[in-house]
């Protein structure tokens, strides 16, 4: 008896596997928690040697947090339209 998947990797219908579904997901957790810790702990470093330089604990490394995140939360709007593509696509 024949298999309902044609040669390859795309089944019938056109739709994709399970497994790129995972590979995907995995990809987007992986990337936004690099997204998410990478710009924190450089913020945190920097905010720290600065106040430790100007001595005006903790306004700079409060500052710099904040620059982060935001900077953070727009790359994060921006990958998650790109994966939303990549989902529907």
């Amino acid at each position: 008896m024949e298999s309902p998947v044609k040669r390859g990797n795309t089944p019938p219908d056109s739709k994709k596997p399970d497994a790129y579904y995972v590979r995907l997901a995995l990809r987007i957790a992986a990337d936004f928690g690099v997204s998410i810790a990478v710009p924190a702990l450089v913020a945190t470093y920097v905010g720290q040697k600065l106040d430790t330089r100007f001595q005006s604990h903790p306004w700079l490394l409060i500052a710099c947090l904040v620059v982060a995140f935001t900077l953070t939360a727009h790359w994060l709007v921006k990958k998650a339209k790109i994966y939303q593509n990549m989902y529907e696509a």
